[in-house]
């Protein structure tokens, strides 16, 4: 079994936690290969690994699983290694909201030996993939999450006019606009009043930031739909972004969004329903009063 590891930078207090963390991964005889920069961040902490390197942009192929240390933000920059590789993925959980990061640490040493058991299921996720002929985001033009217009340099709001398979929607005057996919309805499109959406629905839901207009709604559309932008603004740029990763562009920039021809592919155990997860980190049930 071939192993790649990515993971972010964590907190002093977790050294031990992650040396242990290598133990098991060293204990299962897998080949394992890291991240270039979770190896200098490795080093900068003081652990140090004997172990081969790839640099993002390299090509994976050849590697069975990619583990991730880190948060969900760590999941969603594997991505971008992994590409169309669809590689599974085994989220470790050292951050602390994890809708995709599902694995606890300390539950590590059993995620392995049930992966080497074959015991677990493959989920595969839509990715909506924005049309960039310029190359803005470097050749990883998909997002797991979401993609966003917002506005730049300015106080003042813009106006995206949007188009389903070339039918007029609606001009939207706000801050910005999320297309968000079924998994990103727990993210930023969440925060800005959109609907939860069960993975797999095979949507995309389309929903403006602080909208002048009260009475416009998030909006869920088929995510066989190809979604054209137009933008107006009194500044010269706008923000786009895809999951985490931003670039500035001018605001005439038109863009087409639609969904990407492969699929994220994450690694699921015994026991695990998306139900759950979302009672958990979204705290149902609980009264802080009791």
């Amino acid at each position: 079994m071939r192993i790649a590891i990515h993971g972010k930078s964590f907190d002093a207090n977790l050294i031990q936690v992650i040396t242990k963390a290598f133990d098991y991964f060293k204990q299962s005889e897998a080949d394992l290969i890291l991240s270039s920069e979770f190896r200098k961040i490795l080093n900068e902490s003081g652990i140090h690994l004997d172990l081969p390197v790839y640099t993002p942009g390299d090509s994976l192929q050849h590697i069975d699983f990619m583990f991730t240390l880190g948060g969900d933000g760590t999941i969603l920059e594997a991505l971008t290694h992994v590409g169309s590789n669809e590689i599974p993925i085994v989220g470790v959980n050292i951050g602390r909201l994890g809708f995709l990061a599902t694995i606890r640490l300390d539950e590590l040493e059993l995620a392995l030996k049930t992966i080497e058991s074959e015991n677990y299921t493959i989920e595969k996720r839509t990715l909506l993939r924005m049309d960039d002929p310029d190359g803005l985001f470097q050749g990883s033009p998909f997002a797991l999450n979401d993609f966003t217009i917002l506005k730049s340099e300015t106080s003042s709001m813009i106006t995206v006019h949007t188009y389903v398979d070339d039918a007029f929607l609606n001009s939207y005057w706000a801050d910005g606009l999320i297309i968000s996919t079924p998994t990103g309805s727990t993210g930023y499109s969440l925060s800005c009043g959109g609907p939860l959406v069960i993975p797999n629905s095979h949507n995309f839901i389309i929903n403006p930031v602080s909208p002048h207009n009260l009475n416009v709604r998030p909006m869920i559309v088929r995510d066989d739909s190809v979604l054209r932008f137009e933008v107006d603004s009194r500044g010269e740029n706008v923000l786009v972004t895809l999951d985490s990763r931003s670039v500035t562009v001018p605001a005439s920039t038109n863009f087409l969004v639609r969904k990407e021809e492969f699929s994220a592919c994450l690694v699921k155990f015994e026991g695990y329903h998306h139900f759950e997860t979302l009672r958990q980190k979204l705290y149902w049930g609980r009264d802080a009063r009791n």
